[in-house]
């Protein structure tokens, strides 16, 4: 009877261990695709187009400018729920839910375009064709 008792106890322990390293093993395999689907994210249009340092700083600087053009144009409350939405990386789509006036959606257009051309402004001819061809593939793709 104790040899029996003994014997179920360490086969509960063995089994016990096993399923640990595995549960364990898949959690970190469960995650990787989560890190590779982040480093994708991050990977916009720009990172490929090899940007020197000062188009780089340049670039940063427009979205900087363009940033506070956003945030005059919407109310306290549009902004706040940008700003949940941004941490909750919901992306373009946040703009959807603010429930932007005629008025918001035309100036928000307009300056958007403007970040735009000014950014493609900073770029060389060739870097526009792989930005332009970028941009071309990324439709395709939603479709």
């Amino acid at each position: 009877m104790k040899i029996k008792n003994l014997s179920l106890i360490c086969g509960a322990i063995a089994l016990s261990l096993t399923t640990t390293s595995f549960a364990v093993k898949a959690e970190a395999n469960s995650s990787l695709p989560l890190v590779v689907a982040q480093s994708q994210q991050k990977e916009g249009p720009f990172q490929r187009l090899g940007l020197t340092d000062d188009q780089k700083a340049k670039i940063k600087e427009i979205r900087t400018n363009t940033r506070t053009e956003v945030d005059k144009i919407l109310t306290e409350q549009q902004r706040e729920q940008l700003k949940t939405a941004r941490q909750n990386r919901q992306g373009k789509g946040a703009f959807a839910a603010l429930n932007l006036s005629d008025d918001q959606k035309n100036q928000l257009k307009q300056v958007m375009q403007s970040q735009k051309t000014q950014i493609e402004a900073l770029l060389t001819p060739d870097q526009k064709q792989q930005l332009q061809k970028y941009r071309q593939e990324k439709g395709a793709r939603r479709q």
